[in-house]
C-alpha cells in the first residue's frame, strides 16, 4: 500500500500550509482546500483517506461539510479542528459523526499522532462502494439505477441509494437500525422511535426485486437489524 492521503480543509493559509507540510514530513500525501465547498468537493472526489476539517470555514461551515461527507462517504474518517474552549463544537462534531478532534493551537506531533490513530481504528471500517453486483442485479450508485438480470430497470431515490450503499459497504455484517439512522440520516438514534429505516429498506427491496415475504438479498436479522448477503 502506498502513502495515505489526507485532505486539509482550512481557510487560514498559514495553518493549512503548516498542516500539509507536517503531513508530508510524516509520510502522507497532503491535499488542500481553502473553504467548505472546495473541501466537500475534494472529499467526495474519492482521493482522500482522511479529512482534517476546520469548523469555522467560509462558504460552508465544517459541520455542514461533515454531514454531507457522512451521507455520501460514511466510511471516510474525519478529524475536526476546533478553537480552544469550544466544547460545544467538539460535542456537536462527535455527535454528527467526527472520528476525533484537535484543538487550536496544536503541535504537528499531536496532529500526526491523531491522524495515525484514526487511520488505524478505521482500517476495518466499511469501504465506500460505487457499484454493486449481487444476485444478478447491478446497482450504479452514481445514477442510482438498478438493472435486474431480466433487463428490467428501476431508479432508487437518493436516500434509498444511501441506505443500500451503506449496507453494501458493510456486506455480510448485521447493521442495526440505530447505525443506519446515525450514519445515513445523521440522527442521534437515542430516544428516536421511527419506522423510517424499515420503510426505506422495504423500498430498496422492491427496487431490487427482492421478495418482501422471503428476502434473500437484504435479510432481516430479528432484533438486530439488516444484512446484505454477499453471496446472494
Amino acid at each position: 500500500m502506498g502513502p495515505r492521503t489526507v485532505l486539509v480543509v482550512e481557510d487560514d493559509a498559514a495553518i493549512r500550509r503548516g498542516l500539509a507540510d507536517a503531513l508530508r514530513y510524516g509520510g502522507f500525501v497532503a491535499m488542500e482546500a481553502a473553504d467548505g465547498r472546495e473541501g466537500l468537493t475534494a472529499a467526495l472526489g474519492g482521493g482522500a483517506d482522511l479529512v482534517l476539517l476546520d469548523v469555522m470555514l467560509p462558504k460552508m461551515d465544517g459541520f455542514a461539510v461533515l454531514a454531507e461527507i457522512r451521507r455520501a462517504r460514511p466510511a471516510l474518517p474525519v478529524i475536526l479542528v476546533t478553537a480552544r474552549g469550544a466544547e460545544a463544537d467538539r460535542v456537536q462534531g462527535l455527535t454528527t459523526g467526527a472520528d476525533d478532534y484537535v484543538v487550536k493551537p496544536f503541535s504537528a506531533r499531536e496532529v500526526l499522532a491523531r491522524v495515525e490513530a484514526v487511520l488505524r481504528r478505521s482500517a476495518e471500517r466499511p469501504r465506500d462502494v460505487g457499484r454493486l453486483v449481487v444476485a444478478g442485479r447491478t446497482v450504479d450508485f452514481a445514477t442510482r439505477e438498478v438493472v435486474r438480470g431480466d433487463g428490467a430497470r428501476a431508479t432508487m431515490s437518493e436516500r434509498e441509494a444511501d441506505v443500500l450503499r451503506y449496507l453494501a459497504s458493510a456486506a455480510g455484517r448485521v447493521v442495526s437500525r440505530d447505525e443506519l439512522l446515525e450514519r445515513v440520516w445523521g440522527l442521534d438514534p437515542r430516544g428516536v422511535e421511527t419506522r423510517t429505516v424499515d420503510v426505506h429498506v422495504a423500498r430498496v427491496r422492491e427496487k431490487l426485486g427482492d421478495p418482501a415475504d422471503a428476502p434473500t438479498i437484504l435479510v432481516t436479522v430479528r432484533g438486530r437489524g439488516y444484512r446484505l448477503e454477499c453471496g446472494a
